[in-house]
């Protein structure tokens, strides 16, 4: 019984084999995986950019209108001072009996690249009206 105990090898710790093929294997997963977290934290910025340019047209679309500017054409503007980063313009277009096509857009950069985001509505102008319907 005393021989083989003599023969018995412990292990304790790792062989270069198995050190090597362990690196190989995250050498392989690890790009992969840090493309992956790039491309979902590039999403998240995206969604958030998308997410504030929706708030902004919004806001801005219905103080315009409530300021009466709904057959103007042309204006711009950005959102200081709290969003320099963001620019809109307006834009309006008549439409048959009174009814006019209004857009904004708003334009930001994004990783270099220009975005946009456009909120259009159709609103009836009270001002041009001829009669007929109130």
């Amino acid at each position: 019984m005393t021989s083989r105990r003599r023969h018995r090898h412990i292990r304790k710790g790792f062989t270069l084999i198995e050190i090597l093929a362990t690196l190989l294997l995250l050498g392989i997963v690890m790009p992969v995986a840090m493309r992956g977290i790039s491309i979902a934290l590039a999403s998240a910025d995206h969604a958030r950019h998308m997410a504030e340019a929706a708030t902004l047209a919004e806001t801005k679309l219905n103080d315009l209108l409530t300021q009466g500017v709904s057959s103007a054409s042309g204006l711009t503007g950005d959102f200081s001072p709290d969003h320099p980063e963001y620019q809109w313009s307006y834009q309006s277009a008549p439409r048959d009996f009174s009814v006019n096509e209004v857009q904004l857009r708003v334009t930001w950069l994004e990783r270099g690249q220009p975005r946009t985001f456009d909120l259009s509505t159709l609103n009836y102008d009270t001002q041009n009206t001829t009669g007929g319907l109130p």
